[in-house]
């Protein structure tokens, strides 16, 4: 059977390099926004949705959080890991003067997160931005005549034609960004091998209003079941100054006694809990 992937797009961007890499040869379709990219799956044009959730140095991507709680409530079916290698391209022709080049393109996170790089070697040299790291690669290859560099990864590299110059520019060597694989069915499996790191299930929780301690009393509900949360993250409830609800990742599946022992005694305290998935986690190795 072959799978409809939609992506937050263009094509080349990292998001379609994680479906690329996870997927392999399934159908990927890239969409223009993430919301697109979520109302697609949900009105089942495609199958899945793949978008990103957290990046280790820019952190969690709102928009995707508030749009799956407020918008369009799917179900968390996966999760995958991929490392950022941020590396510079130049057309072929530019390739032996690539510190000659004239101005570099790429998204503004890309070039803030390739400072270093920029100031010991391109120091000087114009910086623009563009709406996303592929954007900027496809400008190099429509624009031979200039000297141009863009900050792009791999895919990009090999969509447009390029020429990586310099690999592994980023200057924070760990960074990561965490997406989740969206269906419209909770307990649809991913046609793949077991997981490398386990299960993860994602609850959303609402505090009772004017309840003192409340937030303590969530986390005690985990903590004396030795429930490892790997996060937690307030958001706005979109109701009014101070109205929040909570996100917890807890570490394990959604099964036995512990998880659903926990969510109804939170509900018990006058919580709303909500299982937004209970899901296998896979990390992708560097390239």
């Amino acid at each position: 059977m072959t799978y409809r992937i939609g992506y937050l797009g263009p094509a080349a961007t990292f998001t379609n390099a994680a479906v690329k890499r996870f997927f392999g040869g399934e159908e990927s379709i890239p969409y223009a926004t993430i919301p697109d990219c979520m109302d697609a799956v949900a009105a089942r044009e495609i199958d899945y949705a793949v978008v990103p959730l957290e990046n280790a140095i820019e952190g969690s991507v709102n928009i995707t959080i508030d749009y799956l709680v407020h918008e369009q409530p799917l179900a968390i079916v996966g999760e995958i890991i991929l490392p950022i290698q941020q590396h510079l391209l130049v057309h072929p022709e530019h390739a032996e003067v690539w510190r000659q080049v004239t101005r570099v393109c790429s998204h503004p996170h890309a070039i803030a997160q390739c400072h270093r790089f920029l100031n010991q070697y391109l120091r000087g040299v114009p910086v623009e931005d563009a709406t996303s790291t592929s954007a900027a690669a496809r400008l190099v290859k429509e624009h031979p005549e200039e000297r141009i560099a863009a900050i792009a990864n791999e895919t990009a590299a090999e969509a447009y034609g390029l020429t990586i110059v310099h690999r592994d520019i980023h200057t924070h060597q760990n960074n990561h960004t965490r997406f989740i694989i969206l269906h419209n069915d909770a307990g649809v499996s991913l046609p793949y091998e077991e997981p490398e790191r386990g299960m993860k299930t994602t609850l959303m929780v609402t505090l009772p209003a004017d309840h003192p301690g409340a937030l303590y009393q969530v986390l005690s509900a985990f903590a004396w079941r030795k429930l490892n949360l790997s996060k937690i993250e307030s958001r706005p409830m979109k109701t009014g100054l101070g109205n929040y609800f909570f996100l917890i990742d807890v570490e394990g599946a959604y099964d036995g006694v512990m998880l659903p022992g926990a969510k109804q005694e939170l509900e018990a305290l006058g919580c709303s809990v909500t299982l937004l998935g209970s899901y296998p986690c896979y990390s992708l190795k560097r390239e």
